[in-house]
């Protein structure tokens, strides 16, 4: 058995190795190899420096390594001392997105996606892939119980993937009119379009996970941190988070806005015993299920009130100490990530969907929740705009047909600006950054500060779950 078909298991009794998509769909890439890399017929190529371009369907290479390959697969001659360089860009299609210089240890292959682009992989052993992890996703200076905490979830995450079928996407359009909230306004419209629509992070295909943030954010070895980092990561090796015996699908976010959201807001509509929302505050210890003390954000003015007046909740902290001791530099520019307004110009915004989904409705003239989840994030929004309407959904969806990159989350509530049948722009009013769902690492970053331990900060953000170390 390999070490691939080994990870499928769930857990795995050993460490598996995991590929890693770096790059997808790219023309061209130039590689920097610093130390000896050999392919799988013995021959070497390195130490310097290969730009490779795809052209008709072959990668041509030029540099330390000429000629035309269908596949380029290298392992380095010291594991421990080789690495690869190469510039990559980080947080795509968000707020953040930037190109940043990074270098990889373990193997590298180069694949041709079609006949002008190919995709850049690194085959790495696990634990040296969260410890990457741990370092691109907080500052490495957090606290170590945090430390330890995201160790464990995105270890178990990423055996949850391997785990599962591969390509889910769901997409669904139609014309049957779905039941709207009464929002006081009259509208005689037609039958309508639905478009419901979420991507599992399965659905790479050439490699396991990619780096960046639609799966955990992996950014090299520059991003391995102090010694802490090490030996916190060392210390929680090959432990697991496990419900029902299985690897838990730790999803987490940036910060949950003061509640957690359930998993089917903004993904298949399985429920998940240990995805569900719970506060996110002192005290809040709930079985497996519904919490009977959440607020009912599901409701118009209970969700108006709460964003204007939250209670408390260990993501709402503005201790700029705090912050710069868990946020890496680019996350630190998003401050308002608590609670946040956004002002959309109505023509401006129907051009936006037409963008993003392909659509055109026109200016829009109302955007009308129908359906929230527990922690008062969209589930369902319907466009209304001046030649048609559309139902849009899940969560992310939602997030990204009304801004130019993504909005910070879909808990938000509407008010228009202007005349109420044709509004000159709307103003969006929300809370958290992501989607809610699992942990909140900003969150579990205060509760660290306060000394609480990484198996109480686990208990807290998965109820009924436990810690197992699958190997050693």
């Amino acid at each position: 058995m390999t070490n691939n078909e080994a990870a499928k298991k769930s857990p795995p009794t050993r460490e598996p190795i995991i590929d890693v998509g770096i790059i997808d769909r790219t023309e061209s890439v130039v590689v920097r190899l610093e130390g000896s890399y050999r392919f799988a017929d013995g021959h070497r190529v390195g130490p310097g420096e290969i730009r490779v371009i795809c052209r008709d369907g072959r990668l041509s290479c030029e540099g330390a390594l000429r000629g035309e390959f269908e596949t380029l697969e290298l392992e380095p001659e010291d594991p421990a001392n080789c690495r690869f360089v190469l510039a990559a860009t980080i947080g795509i299609d968000f707020h953040w997105q930037q190109t940043e210089t990074e270098a990889f240890r373990g193997g590298l292959r180069l694949l041709v996606r079609d006949e002008s682009h190919l995709t850049v992989i690194n085959q790495v052993a696990l634990e040296t892939y969260i410890t990457s992890v741990i370092c691109s996703e907080m500052n490495a200076e957090s606290p170590v119980e945090a430390i330890r905490t995201h160790a464990v979830i995105s270890r178990s995450w990423l055996l949850a993937q391997l785990d599962r079928k591969r390509g889910q996407v769901s997409f669904l359009q139609g014309t049957k009119p779905v039941p709207k909230v009464d929002l006081g306004q009259k509208r005689d419209l037609p039958s309508f379009a639905i478009r419901i629509r979420w991507t599992e992070r399965e659905a790479h295909t050439d490699y396991d996970v990619c780096a960046d943030d639609h799966c955990q954010r992996y950014q090299g070895i520059g991003r391995t941190g102090s010694p802490q980092v090490t030996d916190a990561i060392a210390e929680t090796r090959g432990q697991v988070l496990l419900f029902a015996g299985k690897a838990c699908d730790a999803r987490f976010s940036k910060c949950c806005g003061g509640v957690t959201e359930q998993y089917q807001t903004a993904w298949g509509d399985e429920e998940i015993p240990y995805l569900v929302a719970l506060p996110d505050r002192p005290g809040s210890e709930p079985a497996p299920g519904h919490d009977p003390n959440l607020p009912a954000l599901t409701e118009e003015n209970t969700l108006r009130a709460f964003l204007q007046d939250p209670p408390a909740a260990y993501c709402n902290c503005h201790d700029a100490s705090i912050l710069r001791r868990v946020l890496n530099d680019y996350d630190q520019a998003t401050a308002d990530f608590f609670r946040w307004q956004v002002r959309l110009d109505a023509a401006q915004a129907g051009q936006l969907v037409a963008e993003k989904l392909g659509i055109d409705l026109g200016r829009l003239v109302a955007l009308e929740p129908i359906e929230r989840g527990p922690s008062g994030r969209l589930k369902r929004l319907r466009l209304v705009g001046e030649t048609n309407s559309l139902v849009v959904g899940k969560e992310l969806e939602i997030r990204r047909a009304l801004s130019p990159t993504h909005l910070y989350s879909s808990a938000f509530v509407i008010d228009s600006e202007g005349p109420t049948e044709r509004p000159d722009a709307f103003l969006l009013t929300g809370a958290g950054w992501g989607h809610g769902v699992g942990l909140c690492q900003i969150g579990a970053a205060v509760m660290a500060c306060q000394g609480i331990g990484y198996r109480e900060i686990l208990t807290h953000y998965y109820p009924g779950t436990e810690v197992v170390r699958c190997y050693g």
